[in-house]
């Protein structure tokens, strides 16, 4: 939703090897502002590090880390698992071969399942990927993997490259463009969180792994455990792509996204780490599922909350409710409900409603849609002033009608409900879309006091406990028991736990 601070992916820029090899010499030796090539410690190769030295670095992390916050959803406040996270985090970065900079490390309020770097030693990791991690040392592995992109100047070759072509040497921009949508509708903190999770080339990927399982290694973790997180982050995206199918494929944003990987390059970096095997390494199961008992899991309060079919928006103080048909599923910038023969309804806010202050509601439906104001249709929901207007329009499928209903909840905001909806459906689908609108209101003080917020909830599995037993306790309308799976990392199959506790995600 608008209202949002929710990033998306971008598709990462390539630079052609021969290319950059060939001018590599010439960059470091004759180009203004490109000068800085120097054998990296970590790695035990020249970088090409541009013009950005230890001070810049800081500098320029120092810098984004304001926006970086910002575009995230801000810090996570939960100073107990920020020290714990924190300390997991300078372990691995004692066995560092940078002692030139202080890493720190934060966990930003976001239920996207990710983690990044920026120069200086920033790392951050969002409370999605803690509720997902099942121990401490999955946790270090992505650490360590980000660790990873700081030693080996990543950030800082990156930038030199983009200098490069700058200036004509590859003939074009790097930085590439939005997946899925156009560049107008990304804004503001949105913009900035794409410039910070460009996605790395798949020879840094690797050196980050490589580096990553030496930093694990001497830390005392099991550099295997890069791997095991793996895998439940590809159940995790299984899951997401089945629950929210393909309505919201430009908005895939989460950690596999932006560090594409698979189980056999980290295996193959971990044999190129040439680490040897850990004595009984640390696993930390138990100390981390006390970490995150309580950690808040999916949207925070200001975003609003998806029971089942009803979207409730506590700030805002409003609800509404799709039919039985349709599923209901968030994302980073509107809630949208999935209907039969890939019908859909989006609802959002007008992130620039105070343009259109002096304007009725009718007038701001026209503005944005086109249709002559003799055919936007006036009326009242639910003591809102409303307004709408359908256009017809070419889907994946076939003909499609695109109707806005725009309703103005103060003088200041404007809420949208889009329907998008096969023309062969309309008649089938009419009252369905109709009920949705008449279920828009204002929630009483008693149904905002009632709402409460979902988090990860520690509990201990007994004897009789079972995978379904355990999964019907999940605060969720569909798919309990494949949720508790991959939260849980267990097999797609699993039917017992053997484990002695278990995470839930309950109110």
């Amino acid at each position: 939703m608008p209202m949002r601070s929710r990033a998306r992916q971008i598709a990462p820029g390539q630079i052609r090897a021969p290319l950059l090899l060939a001018g590599l010499l010439m960059a470091c030796l004759a180009l203004p502002g490109v000068s800085g090539c120097a054998v990296n410690p970590a790695t035990g190769r020249t970088s090409l590090t541009g013009t950005m030295n230890t001070a810049d670095e800081i500098r320029i992390g120092r810098e984004q880390r304001p926006q970086v916050i910002q575009a995230f959803g801000g810090v996570y406040d939960d100073p107990a698992l920020a020290a714990y996270v924190e300390r997991i985090g300078q372990s691995l970065a004692r066995g560092t071969e940078r002692k030139d900079i202080a890493y720190s490390f934060t966990i930003l309020d976001t239920p996207i399942v990710n983690a990044l770097a920026t120069p200086g030693g920033y790392i951050y990791v969002t409370r999605g990927l803690l509720a997902l991690a099942d121990n401490e040392a999955e946790l270090a592995g992505v650490l360590g993997h980000e660790l990873g992109h700081v030693t080996a100047l990543h950030h800082a070759e990156r930038q030199s490259r983009q200098t490069l072509a700058s200036i004509g040497m590859l003939g074009a921009a790097i930085a590439g463009s939005i997946v899925g949508a156009p560049p107008a509708l990304m804004q503001g903190a949105q913009l900035t969180a794409l410039a910070f999770l460009q996605a790395y080339s798949r020879e840094q990927e690797f050196e980050a792994d490589r580096l990553g399982a030496r930093y694990l290694a001497r830390a005392g973790y099991d550099p295997r455990a890069m791997a095991t997180f793996l895998d439940k982050l590809q159940a995790q995206s299984e899951l997401e792509r089945t629950l929210l199918g393909q309505a919201t494929r430009a908005e895939r944003f989460d950690f596999l996204a932006t560090h594409p990987n698979t189980a056999d390059r980290i295996e193959r970096a971990i044999q190129a780490a040439n680490v040897a095997p850990v004595s009984s390494p640390i696993v930390g199961r138990d100390a981390w599922l006390d970490a995150i008992d309580g950690l808040l899991y999916g949207a925070p309060p200001a975003e609003g909350y998806i029971r089942g079919r009803v979207f409730a928006h506590p700030v805002l103080g409003i609800r509404f409710e799709v039919p039985p048909e349709y599923q209901l599923f968030d994302t980073r910038k509107a809630i949208y409900a999935q209907g039969p023969g890939s019908a859909l309804i989006v609802f959002d806010l007008e992130p620039q409603a105070a343009k259109f202050q002096q304007l009725s509601i009718a007038q701001y439906v026209s503005g944005v849609t086109g249709v002559a104001s003799g055919a936007v249709q006036s009326m009242r929901i639910n003591g809102f002033e409303a307004a709408t207007a359908a256009l017809r329009g070419q889907g994946r499928n076939g003909e499609v009608e695109l109707r806005l209903v725009a309703l103005r909840l103060d003088a200041t905001r404007i809420c949208r409900f889009r329907f998008v909806t096969p023309v062969a459906l309309l008649a089938q689908l009419a009252q369905s879309n109709q009920r949705t609108l008449q279920s828009f209101r204002r929630l009483t003080r008693a149904e905002v006091a009632a709402l409460k917020p979902l988090r990860v909830r520690v509990v201990s599995v007994k004897p009789a406990d079972t995978v379904a037993s355990l999964a019907a306790r999940m605060a969720f309308d569909t798919y309990k028991v494949e949720r508790f799976r991959v939260l849980n990392g267990l097999a797609p199959t699993a039917r017992t736990v053997s484990s002695k506790r278990v995470k839930l995600v309950t109110d």
